[in-house]
């Protein structure tokens, strides 16, 4: 035998669950600034013009202070292996500053360590590939995967040109990703908290 709640407790749960969707849904409008900022971003960044070495130094500069700012919190909170922390969370900040300071270098050294980055994630995914054939169906997914990589590794190490493209895509096609799925979950979390409130400020 089912008991009806009191009317006072049903109202009382209805102001308590759209209170929480507002909550949730309240900073939609926040992702959805981040995530346009994210693609126009990425727009500079693929423009091909003196933009882009400025916009991917300022994007790997401000990425190595905040890791080397993130491996000193690591380090004050961690007992364990502290001066290593200390050490690399020092070297990204150096790493950041020059990005900063001198744009142009940073762009042509990361432009080649984005191309042999790519070359020896593509060894390690074929190695996996063969390795795991007799465990997984689609082991040959992973090979023609790092096939690929390699391929486009070794395209990039042969001419400094290529390895710049590669790069400006990369960057850019990761911050293009990151815009759209920000902008997704802006509208998301909108959507929701709308659905919320109108479903449980009807009454239901």
């Amino acid at each position: 035998m089912t008991t009806t709640p009191p009317v006072s407790d049903r109202t009382d749960t209805r102001l308590v669950v759209t209170d929480v969707a507002a909550e949730v849904s309240r900073g939609w409008w926040v992702h959805l600034l981040v995530g346009i900022a994210w693609v126009f971003f990425a727009f500079v960044v693929l423009s091909f013009d003196f933009r882009t070495v400025w916009a991917v130094s300022v994007f790997f500069g401000v990425g190595f202070v905040v890791g080397g700012l993130t491996q000193l919190a690591v380090a004050a909170m961690t007992p364990a292996w502290r001066w290593l922390h200390v050490l690399f969370g020092l070297a990204a900040m150096v790493a950041g500053v020059v990005a900063l300071v001198w744009p142009e270098s940073t762009f042509l050294v990361m432009a080649a360590i984005v191309a042999w980055y790519i070359l020896f994630s593509g060894i390690f995914d074929v190695l996996g590939g063969f390795a795991m054939r007799d465990e997984v169906d689609l082991w040959w997914l992973e090979l023609l995967v790092g096939i690929a990589q390699v391929l486009v590794g070794f395209w990039a190490i042969g001419y400094a040109g290529r390895s710049i493209v590669l790069l400006v895509v990369w960057v850019g096609a990761a911050a293009l990703a990151r815009g759209v799925s920000q902008i997704f979950l802006a509208l998301s979390l909108h959507r929701g908290g709308v659905e919320l409130r109108r479903h449980f400020g009807a009454g239901q």
